[in-house]
């Protein structure tokens, strides 16, 4: 039975009694709320003393908290300078000298010989200064994009610290994307450096990505370095990648060498961290900027209050969220570093080798790095409750304290798988938090406190500084009516400071704008479904959009549009997700072909094939069915998002508008493919 330190939001609350007389109990719901309220009623009073308690530091001093509480535009710490890099490799001589590592990690070819890895804080902070000082020799600047290829290895954490130290943007693709999504991620940021690995392993296959990363250098011109990391074969011949004057260097060379004398800039609290993409229903995935100091004060908020991680020098922990580097939750888990705390690397299948489905992969690996908090997707659960997986019998999970969900609603049923499978602790079932939040401000809105009661089904609270409510439709002036007890849209009423600095190249803020602010004026609207219960916590009951949410990971529907209609075949398509609290991900894709073709198993084949590989395997929908339209408005836009609520059972004559289609014949096939599915 493992024994849990005492919880940080209590050290949090007795620390703002002594220093700012604030006395809060967030031992209970009414007591949290209160807390809650001051929080999100006083902004710059809460996330001053966020960043004293963690003793964020700067060599200047900060001369305003908040400009104006106004979104978009809110200007956070002006004055203060900061640097994710430096704010993490502060804690390495402290965590060295306890003897804690910076990492643990393994991969499937580790994990098969039994093998743990581990990276000292020290030889972190080496090889960070080696590769800092090779990226300022190729003429690396701050604001300069490094765009990266890479898994989820101790090297692309070593990558990304050191793009950040220099002040240059940083922005990753996992390796298992296809060719079409990297691209319209990559030529929209224009990078000069690309740090890519020759290939991976997933479900014990190897992936040589090689010719792919020749195709991509192939159309990204502004690239004139290529930092190559021999993950598959240490032979990979490098000459297809020098095409156009490309000078290409060796990742293990470059950080091989003996401590550079690099300290990390000091930068504007501001300045430029990295750019994450969220994809909507129209158009290219939106390229995200986020600052160093708003990801670094949302992210040290997040990790430390709600998630309950403190540094490995006080508590011990160690934090893994398995994701792959794709998901804003390899982002969120960097956030560990920044407190000294040592994090877990998994880089690798969590169901084992293809076709031989193993579900206790990843916990034999929470159980072998002595992890003390472990976090994944809602749909890993899922499936480890479905394959009859018993985790505390295939590994010993003694240290783990707390488990974290998040990416969809978590259902009832593996709240009771968890409690049931997992080894007590201080006697009591052990702390699960389900948390809300977004790759679109690199943060969290809902999430939970072991010091509050866990209600299945239920997420605990709305996050400390996260001013989120549920809203009714708009009103004639665009204002929405805060719900308790029933399902709006998720808002959030007052900026947080990881909200986005901005798209890249979205000169005007107006791409900006429409994606968040274009429903109710000045509040942030998320695109998801959300009730408030009377007691605080919250539901989130899916996409409130026609966005995918496949897996945990979001989708835009345009992305799979252009891979579908660049076969000959297809007129026309459209795609849904039917998620919906809880239940298992459905995902239909619906095609117009031309004329004197059908639907066969052949069709069917090239088509996921072509998602598969423009794309990548999580874009690949359960079923594909022949429609002889696709339903559109008068304006000539698909009709998504009607369409979806029509497919979760609202009534056609309250989703649909007849005279506003330009084709209004076509709905009654979705209609009754409607009714056919419910009735099954």
């Amino acid at each position: 039975m493992s024994q849990a330190p005492e919880p940080q939001i209590l050290r949090y609350t007795r620390w703002l009694a002594e220093t700012r007389g604030l006395r809060f109990d967030p031992t209970t719901n009414e007591g949290y709320d209160a807390m809650w309220r001051w929080s999100v009623c006083d902004l710059r009073g809460f996330w001053r003393s966020v960043w004293d308690w963690v003793d964020l530091q700067s060599p200047t001093p900060v001369r305003t908290v908040l400009d104006a509480e106004t979104m978009p535009g809110a200007r956070w710490f002006e004055g203060a300078q900061v640097n994710f890099a430096r704010q993490a490799l502060r804690h390495a001589d402290a965590a060295h000298a306890a003897g804690h590592p910076a990492l643990r990690f393994q991969n499937e070819a580790m994990a098969e010989r039994g093998e743990m890895g581990e990276m000292s804080w020290p030889d972190l902070r080496r090889q960070v200064a080696a590769l800092t000082a090779q990226l300022e020799r190729m003429g690396v600047q701050p604001g300069d994009r490094v765009a990266a290829f890479l898994p989820n290895t101790p090297a692309t954490v070593v990558a990304f610290l050191a793009v950040a130290s220099l002040g240059a943007v940083w922005s990753v693709c996992s390796p298992d994307m296809g060719p079409v999504a990297v691209l319209d991620r990559f030529r929209q940021i224009e990078p000069t450096v690309l740090i890519a690995c020759d290939g991976y392993r997933y479900g014990g296959v190897a992936h040589d990505r090689m010719p792919l990363l020749a195709t991509l250098l192939a159309s990204l011109p502004s690239v004139r370095h290529v930092v190559l990391q021999r993950a598959l074969n240490a032979d990979a011949d490098e000459a297809t990648l020098r095409a156009g004057g490309r000078a290409v260097h060796d990742f293990d060379a470059l950080t091989a060498g003996a401590e550079a004398r690099v300290e990390p800039r000091w930068l504007p609290f501001d300045h430029p961290l990295w750019i994450v993409y969220s994809s909507g229903t129209t158009g290219l995935p939106k390229p995200i900027v986020h600052g160093h100091g708003g990801v670094m004060l949302e992210g040290l908020k997040l990790i430390r209050l709600h998630n309950n991680v403190g540094p490995s020098v006080e508590t011990g922990d160690r934090f893994h969220w398995y994701s792959a580097t794709g998901w804003i939750m390899w982002n969120c888990q960097m956030m560990g570093l920044l407190i000294g705390t040592t994090i877990c690397l998994f880089d690798g299948s969590p169901a084992g080798r293809a076709g031989q489905p193993d579900w206790s992969t990843l916990w034999r690996f929470v159980g072998a790095a002595g992890a003390t908090f472990f976090g994944a997707g809602a749909a890993f659960y899922a499936s480890c409750l479905k394959a009859g997986v018993e985790p505390a019998r295939v590994a010993d999970l003694s240290r783990l304290r707390g488990l974290g969900s998040t990416g969809s609603p978590l259902p009832v049923e593996c709240y009771r798988w968890i409690y049931e499978q997992m080894p007590k602790v201080d006697g009591r079932d052990i702390w699960l938090t389900s948390v809300s939040g977004g790759t679109d401000f690199s943060g969290g809105f809902i999430a939970g406190l072991p010091t509050l009661p866990v209600i299945e089904g239920e997420m605990q609270c709305r996050c400390l500084g996260a001013s989120v409510e549920a809203w009714s439709e708009p009103d004639a002036e665009g204002r929405g009516r805060p719900l308790i007890d029933e399902v709006g849209e998720l808002v959030c009423t007052k900026p947080m400071p990881s909200m986005p600095l901005c798209f890249w190249g979205d000169t005007d803020g107006r791409r900006l704008h429409d994606s968040y602010f274009d429903m109710y004026p000045g509040v942030w609207r998320h695109g998801d479904w959300l009730r408030i219960t009377p007691r605080g916590g919250a539901i989130i009951y899916g996409r409130s959009d026609a966005t995918i949410n496949r897996h945990g990971i979001r989708m835009g529907t345009s992305e799979l549009y252009r891979a579908v209609e660049a076969l000959p075949e297809v007129l026309d398509s459209l795609v849904v997700d039917l998620e919906y609290l809880g239940r298992e991900s459905y995902m239909p894709l619906f095609v117009v072909l031309r004329e004197g073709f059908v639907l066969d198993d052949a069709l069917v084949a090239r088509l996921k094939a072509a998602i598969r590989e423009a794309l990548s395997a999580r874009h690949v929908p359960n079923e594909i069915f022949q429609v002889s339209a696709i339903p559109r408005t008068l304006s000539g836009k698909k009709m998504e998002l009607p369409v979806k609520k029509l497919l979760m059972g609202q009534p056609a004559e309250k989703v649909l508008n007849a005279d506003a289609m330009a084709n209004a014949d076509s709905i009654s096939w979705f209609v009754e493919f409607g009714k056919r599915r419910a009735a099954s």
